[in-house]
């Protein structure tokens, strides 16, 4: 019997009033989840979703043609071809003083230059942007380059000819390349990103579009008028409703606060919200709902729907869905309500947070959206977990809640990158990112290096740290005569504070603190972009139980993130992989 078949018997069975759905799970795969999605629709209840579907929920990628300069020696004269012939037609836009000198030179490289635009973009969003050489280039290495300033648009072929669209973006910054490429050849020195280094010019529509079936003036109307009744947000101090009627088929959409850093599970939402619906029809939905959250069967959906109907009559049924023995009803019953900002979800959320890879992004997404001292102070515990991925995951779940918070604000160091020293518990740990946002944590105050120890921090600064506990951060510049150093503890705070002293940028810390992490001059866990995934199987982290039996859970253990990866088969968390942790942004 074929899958498919034997799901849709299943399903049938179901119906019978003798056969409970309780033995049934989701973890049997995407498809299960989206045949078992269909069961228990309300009938006669019509949902947004029935009418419309989501408009601007995709990601826009935005082009350019860059250069790349400050290369020590590892660029190249790009070959004729309509990439050079394009940034040459911008140089001389920009009135460059011999653009053709300005390419032959080793301290330059063409580059392609790429990012994507999430859904709901504003007008000023940073973004990533993916820099790389081009297939026919001699380029060897990007280290240590700046992407000058590229005009970034959409790009489409016409007529075998491609096409330039409006202009979306703007990218400029320090290229961060894999510190452990070679720059010998190795691809990977070839290419790079620079985070946050574009910026959206263009804010992007967020809405409903109605279907052919049922375009009218009156129709989405209906639809704005029922969302606007659920969700409502302020502007200057005066409370307006999240939707807009433009015309006879767009319902134009202002993401509410609450959904900021999850703008997926928001339009999921809005698409479960009834249409004209009276208050006992409300009532007995909600009931019928609350009966289908009792089952593993159908509690995400029904979760999702309680959660758009919102008020006493969802909280009631979901605080109910928290007594249940089932892990997935508690947890649904516990993500609604976090979105509902109650604060009885908490525990189950930090629960599942701590112990359920499965469940971790989305439970750290969950708590990170509440206004609650409950939910603060489980992110607060969770920074000191033994896990590296739900230490950062609850790092960043922080400051999407509050960015102003003394423990997780740390500064802007040079104005280039985040760096925040946290004084927890836990094992030392030294965090790095290579998306969305240049950042260094530390977790634990007072790490220190182990000496001696010499390490590279880009091309021109020096570190060495080979006499007694002083480490001498040296700057040497090719034609300056006069040589910058600074002379600091072995502390590795005060040696990153050196280096940004001495000019030195984003890529050149990360590069040292790779450095000496690979030469045992860094005893401290390093970790780059330990962000939470989705999509894994369900049962107990990994990681956790590794160390947990060997002891190597302790001060300076540098354990692999052994719960970092997704097997054939595993369980599909049934909501939306939350913005907050996606690394494309």
């Amino acid at each position: 019997m074929k899958p498919f078949d034997a799901v849709r018997w299943i399903c049938l069975l179901t119906l019978l009033p003798s056969v409970g759905c309780a033995m049934l799970s989701l973890r049997g795969g995407k498809e299960t989840a989206e045949q078992l999605e269909k069961l228990g629709e309300e009938e006669g209840t019509p949902l947004i979703s029935r009418y419309a579907h989501p408009y601007g929920m995709d990601w826009v990628k935005v082009e350019s043609v860059g250069l790349v300069t400050g290369l020590d020696g590892t660029g190249s004269d790009p070959v004729q071809s309509t990439q050079r012939a394009t940034l040459l037609d911008e140089m001389n836009r920009r009135k460059v003083d011999k653009p053709n000198a300005v390419l032959a030179s080793p301290t330059t490289s063409l580059v392609l230059v790429r990012g994507f635009l999430p859904p709901g973009v504003q007008k000023g969003d940073r973004f990533d942007v993916e820099v790389r050489t081009t297939s026919r280039s001699e380029t060897t290495s990007l280290r240590g380059g700046r992407l000058l300033e590229a005009d970034m648009t959409q790009l489409a072929v016409l007529g075998q000819q491609i096409r330039e669209g409006h202009l979306w973006a703007r990218a400029e910054g320090a290229v961060l390349v894999d510190p452990s490429a070679d720059a010998s050849g190795d691809a990977l020195a070839t290419r790079g990103r620079v985070l946050s280094g574009g910026v959206s010019l263009r804010t992007r529509d967020l809405g409903l579009i109605v279907g052919n079936n049922h375009v009218s003036v009156r129709m989405t109307q209906s639809i704005a008028k029922a969302v606007n009744e659920r969700f409502q947000a302020y502007e200057r101090g005066r409370q307006i409703g999240v939707a807009e009627a433009k015309n006879d088929e767009f319902i134009k959409l202002r993401v509410h606060p609450r959904y900021k850093d999850n703008v997926g599970r928001y339009v999921r939402v809005v698409r479960s919200i009834a249409l004209q619906e009276t208050a006992t029809a409300r009532i007995e939905r909600a009931q019928l709902l609350s009966k289908q959250l009792l089952d593993p069967l159908t509690t995400s959906r029904a979760a999702l729907r309680l959660e758009a109907i919102g008020g006493e009559l969802a909280i009631a049924p979901l605080l109910k869905g928290l007594e249940s023995k089932d892990l997935e009803v508690r947890f649904y019953s516990a993500e609604a309500l976090a979105y509902l900002d109650q604060t009885a979800g908490v525990k189950a959320l930090a629960e599942a947070a701590r112990d359920e890879p499965a469940l971790r992004v989305h439970a750290l997404a969950a708590l990170s959206a509440m206004d609650d001292v409950n939910a603060y102070d489980s992110l607060r515990l969770l920074l000191s977990s033994k896990s590296a991925e739900t230490r950062y995951g609850a790092f960043r779940a922080l400051r999407a809640m509050n960015a102003g918070d003394p423990l997780i604000r740390g500064e802007e160091l040079g104005g280039q990158f985040g760096f925040h020293v946290l004084d927890i518990e836990g094992p030392k740990m030294v965090h790095v990112t290579r998306s969305r946002r240049p950042e260094i944590v530390l977790f634990g105050a007072g790490q220190q290096f182990e000496l001696p120890m010499v390490l590279d921090a880009g091309t021109e600064i020096l570190i060495n740290g080979m006499t007694h506990n002083e480490v001498v951060v040296t700057r040497i510049t090719a034609g300056e005569a006069e040589t910058k150093r600074r002379v600091v503890s072995a502390d590795v705070e005060e040696v990153i504070r050196a280096i940004v002293e001495l000019g030195g940028v984003y890529p050149d810390v990360v590069q040292a603190l790779q450095q000496a992490k690979n030469s045992g001059a860094l005893p401290s866990r390093f970790r780059v972009d330990a962000i939470p995934r989705a999509g894994r199987e369900m049962e107990a982290d990994e990681e956790l139980a590794q160390a947990a039996s060997d002891g190597s859970a302790g001060e300076g253990s540098d354990m692999t993130e052994l719960d970092d990866t997704t097997a054939p088969g595993s369980y599909r968390v049934a909501t939306p992989v939350p913005d907050l942790f996606s690394n494309q942004r």
